[in-house]
């Protein structure tokens, strides 16, 4: 089946909406980011006050996007190994009086260059540490056939904040002051955290294994993250696109106020618009991505981003300029949204939060290294040079980009498989003994050998997925056909786990390499781990027959 014809929707749009839990947690995160929004605005227009460098100006995207760098993948990690409610309601407490902070120093004037971009690292160090928590928590919301619409109203709630917190700021700063957009995200955090306070997830499948530490968790996610197709292809699809696209979210705050010479209200309403597009789109997503597909809708949102970044360059008018941004939002949410489907779809639920922090460690570091980049060519040549420059780069890289295909796990079944018994030590040893080594023999008929090898690549992948360090696969040199498998795991703990983490796709990998076996019985599996002096070894079984004497 096409993988794109799969991922249509198969119940209405806003079907999500029929989950009170969605409806609450999406309804305050609606408050929470228009908060989140007005602080952005603020940021970038207060240091357009502060130092007209383009070069500063396209840091305070930087600083925001940075920590994702640093922090998402630790903070997916914690999501899978320790309570997602507690830590999003611990540090979001914690961003809602940093913020309070910072508003506070703008009001007294104290504020520097330097210390609004440090404070904003740190805020952009909290939305790191939640957001593959917030995503991973999605599927607990809604059924799986809802997922996809449920991204694309989340998506919805940011960009109507979008649309509605960038105005209000560039109101709040005309009126009010600079202070007042910090001050009020202060306070929009608590709708947030009484939500989150509110909800009672479902309990997680209990485990007779201890839980895991924080760098053996990060070592898994990312075993599995290389060993997994669908989730490579799509990170490669968010850093060919945001990459490009961070262009005008950098140098907006520039656009409004040297290109088209007007104040934070233009500013406003330019991202403003940006997030009605978003809405736009974030409506009519359902019926296109069912209509194109997700590979050809990215292809067209790319296309669309490299128009708006052109239309910004060449704005002589301000309405020029919010018809491009509406384009811009437009193409944004087509691409992320599908984007981030194609990766909640490829992710067991073992891993997801992990899995979700490689996807945002990819878009913030694009996000990062983009601002950074555009904001140094716009001072080395212009602004619209590097809106062009950028416009261009994204037309060039589409060609690339299409090799690295979307909803590649779409049709797979990720739920846990419960048909990989688990072995029973006939000794007593630690269990995070290691390293494991297990060995799996196969004997194959000359008329399977071709269908056994065309399976291997899969194997492999399935065996370092499920947390293999190493793996091989060789031949007796005296009984052709006669095949061993081998692969190494960090300790017995950690195999004991993999059986754990095997899913139905998995399953149907390795059936189809016992099926290649035409010996007796089942392939025989070994298992086998380093040995101490110091082990309680159980005497072996006698042999049958009479005893020797």
């Amino acid at each position: 089946m096409d993988q794109d014809r799969a991922a249509r929707p198969t119940t209405r749009a806003l079907a999500p909406f029929s989950s009170t839990a969605f409806t609450v947690l999406w309804s305050a995160t609606l408050v929470s980011t228009t908060g989140t929004w007005m602080h952005d605005v603020g940021a970038g227009w207060l240091m357009t006050e502060l130092s007209g460098d383009p070069r500063r100006v396209a840091l305070v995207q930087t600083f925001t996007m940075l920590p994702g760098l640093f922090f998402v993948l630790p903070a997916g990690a914690l999501a899978d190994i320790f309570d997602r409610r507690r830590m999003l309601i611990i540090v979001r407490v914690a961003m809602g009086v940093v913020a309070a902070a910072l508003g506070a120093i703008v009001f007294t004037e104290h504020v520097t260059p330097w210390g609004l971009l440090a404070f904003t690292f740190v805020l952009g160090a909290g939305n790191a540490f939640t957001a593959p928590v917030w995503q991973a928590i999605v599927p607990q919301l809604v059924p799986r056939p809802m997922l996809a619409q449920a991204i694309a109203l989340n998506s919805l709630a940011v960009n109507i904040s979008r649309a509605i917190g960038p105005a209000a700021a560039g109101v709040l700063i005309a009126t009010v002051g600079i202070s007042a957009p910090f001050l009020v995200n202060a306070v929009a955090f608590t709708a947030l955290i009484a939500a989150v306070a509110w909800w009672r997830p479902p309990p997680r499948p209990a485990s007779p294994l201890p839980g895991e530490d924080l760098v053996s968790a990060m070592r898994a996610g990312l075993r599995y993250v290389r060993a997994s197709a669908p989730v490579k292809s799509t990170l490669a699809r968010v850093l060919t696109f945001v990459v490009f696209a961070s262009a005008y979210w950098a140098l907006l705050p520039l656009i409004a106020r040297d290109l088209l010479g007007g104040g934070p209200q233009l500013y406003g309403l330019l991202v403003g618009s940006v997030g009605g597009g978003a809405v736009i789109g974030a409506v009519t997503l359902p019926g296109l991505r069912g209509l194109f597909g997700a590979d050809r809708l990215v292809a067209a949102a790319t296309v669309g981003t490299s128009l708006a970044l052109a239309g910004f360059a060449l704005a002589p008018h301000p309405l020029l300029a919010m018809a491009s941004a509406l384009l811009a939002g437009l193409c944004w949410i087509s691409a992320l949204s599908s984007m981030n489907v194609s990766m909640q779809t490829a992710l067991p639920e073992w891993v997801r939060g992990r899995g979700l922090s490689f996807y945002h460690m990819s878009f913030f570091g694009s996000m990062a290294a983009g601002s950074y980049l555009w904001g140094h060519v716009a001072h080395w040549l212009s602004i619209p040079s590097a809106l062009f420059l950028a416009a261009a780069g994204a037309l060039v890289g589409l060609p690339l980009a299409r090799r690295w295909r979307l909803l590649l796990g779409i049709n797979l079944d990720l739920s846990p498989s419960v048909r990989w018994p688990e072995p029973v030590p006939s000794w007593r040893f630690p269990a995070d003994r290691g390293p494991a080594l297990i060995t799996v023999e196969y004997d194959v008929a000359p008329a399977r050998r071709d269908e056994f090898f065309s399976l291997l690549d899969e194997l492999e992948n399935c065996r370092r997925r499920g947390g293999a360090v190493a793996w091989g696969i060789y031949e007796d040199v005296q009984l052709p056909g006669r095949f061993m498998e081998t692969f190494m795991e960090v300790s017995w703990l950690e195999h004991m786990r993999h059986h754990e983490r095997v899913t139905a796709a998995d399953r149907a990998i390795l059936d189809a390499l016992a099926a290649c076996h035409s010996g007796p019985g089942h392939p025989r599996v070994t298992h086998l781990v380093r040995p101490a002096p110091s082990d309680a070894v159980a005497p072996p079984a006698p042999p049958p027959g009479p005893p020797v004497t």
